[in-house]
């Protein structure tokens, strides 16, 4: 893919950014999304992982963006469990009770949580097998003799402090190991699809961040909730947390969280493909709008005769998925918040690359003491 290097250093020039890793990391994406297709081939055949996951009961691990990279990745992997590894460190007893194999996803690796967990849980457990998909050849989990691994390519270890490249990677890596079959073609073809709407995309976004009034929210449902929980987190690390956003599921909103939405809150929905869950999406998008609640976008595929998407939303943004199983959707459509919180971050005069120059918080986490 041609990279806008002209138009980055532009951007980045205007506003007073000296570095920019991550356009570039977001942009790259659909690059490398064959390239964790390969690897992932790769490593089935070299650890001979055909036999050691079937039917095996999984439990997926990561903190933060790997957290919710879990959670991506689980809804579509039968007998599979997503936890963070922030609570697993606390309560590994009551989560791998039944567990043969621990699966850690990490950007480093090198979080003190990642190999605390790998350790608690061999000592309790030495009979679980533990794999490890990671962007960093030479993180404490690639290095580590407890675990096995699978590197992706090195780009996939962002330069920024935010993860983008590296989360829908580490998804897409997750997704292979579930379902190759059904991966594999689905990449080639969306890959294609998110390179020829990249430059739209970007436009759209760069637009919405200038609407933004004061607070946003991210609207899904399962299995795309990783979605709006990573979502979310982008504009938070991006922003320095300069807007107050929320992740919620559509159902969810009613029991109390609309109370945060105003008239101009700026809510961002990714509709399902499903059409029975889309129903229950629609209802609550059309409930906004009789209430005047929210700037609405929407994230959505062709129209149907039951959804006039034009007359539903303030604004529409084309998904990279359209049509596909929701559960294998979010390492794509993350595209379009990654864009946005970029964007946002820009707006705000912060460098997208270290949006919290204090210190606040940092590439891989720090300050944490691992009690034995």
């Amino acid at each position: 893919m041609t990279t806008r290097k002209a138009e980055l250093e532009s951007q980045s020039q205007g506003a007073g950014v000296e570095h920019n890793h991550t356009w570039l990391e977001i942009e790259q994406q659909p690059e490398l999304w064959p390239t964790t297709l390969e690897r992932v081939r790769d490593a089935v055949a070299r650890l001979q992982l055909q036999s050691k996951l079937q039917d095996a009961r999984v439990v997926i691990t990561g903190a933060g963006t790997s957290a919710y990279a879990a959670a991506a990745v689980a809804p579509a992997w039968p007998r599979s469990i997503a936890i963070p590894s922030t609570d697993l460190l606390l309560a590994a007893e009551r989560y791998i009770r039944d567990a043969n194999v621990v699966i850690s996803l990490a950007r480093s690796g090198d979080s003190p949580e990642s190999m605390a967990v790998v350790e608690r849980i061999h000592r309790l457990r030495p009979e679980v097998w533990h794999l490890a998909i990671t962007c960093n050849s030479r993180g404490a989990l690639a290095t580590s003799p407890l675990v096995n691994s699978i590197i992706l390519d090195p780009r996939t270890n962002d330069q920024s402090l935010v993860m983008t490249s590296s989360f829908s990677n580490l998804v897409l890596a997750g997704l292979c190991l579930a379902n190759e079959s059904l991966m594999g073609p689905l990449i080639t073809r969306v890959a294609a699809e998110a390179q020829e709407k990249f430059v739209l995309i970007d436009k759209q976004m760069k637009e919405l961040a200038h609407k933004v009034e004061d607070r946003l929210l991210f609207l899904a449902s399962a299995p795309l909730f990783g979605w709006a929980q990573e979502g979310a987190l982008k504009v938070l690390e991006m922003t320095a947390g300069r807007f107050p956003v929320v992740a919620e599921t559509y159902l969810g909103l009613r029991h109390g969280p609309m109370s945060f939405v105003r008239n101009d809150t700026m809510v961002i929905c990714v509709l399902a493909n499903d059409p029975w869950g889309r129903r229950y999406e629609v209802d609550l998008v059309r409930e906004l709008r009789a209430k005047r609640l929210g700037y609405l976008v929407g994230i959505c595929g062709d129209r149907s005769e039951s959804d006039d998407f034009t007359k539903l939303f303030d604004a529409t943004i084309p998904a990279l998925l359209p049509q596909g199983p929701d559960a294998v959707r979010t390492a794509f459509e993350i595209l379009v918040p990654q864009l946005f919180a970029y964007h946002l971050s820009l707006r705000t005069g912060l460098n997208p690359d270290n949006p919290s120059p204090a210190g606040v918080i940092n590439r891989v986490a720090q300050g944490i003491h691992i009690y034995h």
